[in-house]
């Protein structure tokens, strides 16, 4: 007798399918419910500032569920809450690189989920920092801080973290500069601090950085008329005041924006008078 393979029925075969498809749904959610929960457990840990912890059930909750935004989100705050910024130890800098990593995937699903825009933007400040100073990052936190305006253009706060940046970026290499031109002079003829800087040295410090302190003015200015009372940010238009005072060549140009920089020191302390004497109630 010669053997023959027999086709199951039609629907036998439907049966088996939609049998496949139920394990494979009951799974599915087997996953998700254990993400969830370990999802919870995580959180408890992270509350404890047990990180360590909570990152092993953030992983793993991200594994079982790689949809759980929330672990994904958890999992970077987790990495960053390890990271002390100015310290150059590799595990202290792999911790920053992880949380920046895990807020990047989070943006490849939501775009435009400020809580990993605004992680991506502080961290790589921070990691900017140095020493030494890394200007290269520190324009790209600023790219994330201009992401945030574009999503929300009415929050004042990633309009204050331009203008941090770009006085950052002008004040560094200001320092550089003045740095650099002593070297090369006598005692006496030195400049210091407050001093206009000498003609080349002016010229080149406004043609690399110019834009950016107009940028950043542009940006604090935007977030006093956003907040009024934003002392911080006139604290540091304030500064990128003094920055733009040393680009320009006209003596009445700079003694202008000093001025300007002077009268905004007034209304920092002027806010912060007003403040103290009428706190506001904590919840």
């Amino acid at each position: 007798m010669q053997n023959r393979t027999v086709a199951p029925s039609s629907r036998l075969l439907w049966t088996l399918v939609a049998l496949a498809a139920a394990l494979s749904l009951t799974a599915t959610g087997c996953n998700k419910l254990q993400a969830r929960d370990l999802l919870n457990k995580g959180v408890q840990d992270y509350k404890a500032n047990q990180f360590d912890k909570a990152v092993e059930k953030f992983k793993e909750a991200k594994r079982l569920d790689p949809n759980l935004k929330t672990a994904r989100l958890y999992l970077a705050t987790a990495y960053a809450n390890q990271y002390v910024p100015g310290s150059p130890d590799a595990a202290n800098v792999e911790h920053a690189n992880q949380a920046v990593q895990e807020y990047k995937e989070v943006l490849e699903q939501d775009p435009s989920n400020l809580s990993a825009i605004d992680g991506i933007g502080s961290l790589l400040f921070n990691m900017a920092a140095g020493p030494p100073p890394n200007f290269d990052m520190m324009k790209e936190s600023r790219k994330y801080h201009q992401m945030h305006i574009k999503v929300s253009p009415t929050d004042p706060t990633p309009y204050y973290w331009v203008g941090v940046i770009d006085w950052t970026l002008a004040f560094k290499a200001n320092q550089q500069a003045r740095q650099d031109y002593n070297k090369d002079v006598p005692a006496k003829k030195q400049i210091k601090d407050m001093d206009p800087l000498p003609d080349k040295i002016r010229d080149d410090f406004a043609a690399k950085y110019g834009a950016d302190v107009d940028e950043g003015i542009n940006a604090l200015n935007k977030a006093i008329e956003l907040n009024p009372n934003y002392d911080d940010a006139m604290a540091y238009l304030n500064l990128l005041d003094r920055q733009k005072a040393d680009m320009v060549a006209n003596p009445d140009e700079r003694k202008k924006l000093e001025d300007d920089a002077d009268l905004l020191i007034e209304k920092v302390k002027e806010i912060k008078q007003r403040r103290e004497a009428h706190p506001q109630p904590t919840s």
